[in-house]
């Protein structure tokens, strides 16, 4: 077992998969299943697991205390887990994820959630630049298509991007945690 290891898990709230309020996110079942069985896989090698939450303002789709702000009810949360809350896309700026990093004497982070082009980016990036190992999960985050460029081109140039400079890059499939 690596206890040298946490699951980051970002931004994967119920706002995100409601399509009442926006579109859901691209392949959203897909990415639900995917970040189960990295859940499932972490809890069975005793590996914290760490969720970050976003705390939008008044009227956001991820507004602060709402429903469509909770944790995504298919992702199995428990009270061993550590929840982080963020205000922007840089889930180290003004929280408590380095802390909760150092405390647990956490030096790899395996990351996954939503929205790549901003919070997973961001994440993978700052991670890399405190020091971490970093391994993105490269079928388990996920966006939307802007006007410019499909949900799947974007994962795809995010993937290539960060590959080898910031992060390694593995499959779902491939995350096993006992291995790191």
């Amino acid at each position: 077992m690596a206890k040298d290891t946490a699951l980051i898990v970002v931004d994967m709230q119920v706002g995100v998969f409601n399509e009442a309020t926006i579109p859901a996110v691209f392949e959203s079942e897909k990415l639900l299943s995917n970040v189960s069985r990295l859940i499932e896989k972490a809890r069975n090698a005793v590996i914290p697991i760490v969720f970050i939450q976003h705390n939008g303002g008044k009227g956001h789709p991820l507004e602060q205390g709402t429903n469509d702000w909770q944790i995504h009810p298919g992702l199995d949360i428990t009270n061993d887990d550590f929840t982080v809350q963020k205000h922007t896309p840089d889930s180290f700026y003004d929280t408590n994820l380095k802390g909760i990093l150092d405390s647990n004497k956490i030096s790899r982070v395996i990351i996954a959630g939503i929205q790549t082009e901003y919070c997973i980016d961001t994440i993978c990036r700052r991670a890399f630049s405190l020091g971490y190992d970093v391994t993105l999960v490269k079928d388990s985050h996920s966006t939307w298509n802007t006007d410019d460029l499909t949900a799947s081109q974007i994962i795809e140039h995010h993937n290539s991007l960060l590959n080898e400079w910031f992060v390694s890059l593995k499959a779902e499939n491939e995350i096993e945690f006992s291995h790191f």
